[in-house]
């Protein structure tokens, strides 16, 4: 009889930190109890939009709670494609996760930081809050997606290519989705400022995906 030898990965860390995620929900869910009503009825109505998107802030505890999941389970969604197309990354370097995690979170913060500066530059603080506003909340629900979806490849299906860039490529057609929906929600805007609207797609939404993905091939 022929025996052979199964290597299995520690996903501790990985069950830690989606622990941690859980741990994040309940505490929104707790704290915010009508909001997290109401958040988690996003893709369904707009009512989210409508009670909290005018006057409140982006740094609201909430947000930020939420966001915090989003970095991790971003992290270690990126951390399983890594996985599976570059192993040998994985296994030579121990610190892969926390450059990612430190990686993504800088880039959002930069990428934040310059639609800020642009739009006090051309004085559309109120516009662009309420647009980063939504951008900040469905990108904030596509991450308890991807805490789901790592949990199904940590733990009940183990990834590979197919499933991976499946998994992904409908996320990311669910981003781009919730992005038409702010550019058709501000059309009357954006058409009376439409070179300007131009410009910020071209410089800010499309441009720093392309260095980002350079950066990695």
């Amino acid at each position: 009889m022929d025996f052979s030898q199964r290597l299995i990965e520690s996903t501790d860390w990985a069950t830690y930190l989606l622990l941690g995620c859980f741990v994040i929900f309940a505490l929104a869910k707790y704290y915010y109890p009508k909001r997290f009503q109401e958040f988690s009825m996003l893709p369904l109505t707009n009512q989210y939009f409508f009670v909290h998107g005018k006057n409140d802030e982006l740094n609201h505890p909430f947000n930020m709670m939420l966001f915090v999941v989003q970095i991790i389970c971003v992290s270690i969604f990126v951390f399983l494609l890594f996985q599976v197309f570059n192993p040998s990354e994985v296994q030579n370097n121990k610190w892969l996760y926390i450059q990612i995690c430190t990686a993504y979170n800088v880039f959002v913060l930069i990428k934040f930081s310059l639609e800020k500066i642009v739009a006090n530059i051309f004085s559309m603080d109120a516009v662009i809050n309420n647009y980063l506003y939504q951008k900040l909340s469905y990108r904030n629900f596509l991450g308890i997606l991807f805490f789901a979806g790592n949990l199904f490849f940590l733990y009940i299906y183990p990834p590979n290519a197919s499933s991976l860039i499946a998994f992904g490529g409908i996320l990311l057609t669910l981003n781009a989705i919730a992005l038409l929906y702010s550019y058709k929600k501000n059309g009357k805007l954006i058409l009376s400022n439409f070179f300007y609207f131009i410009l910020y797609l071209c410089a800010l939404e499309i441009s720093p995906y392309i260095i980002l993905y350079k950066s990695f091939v």
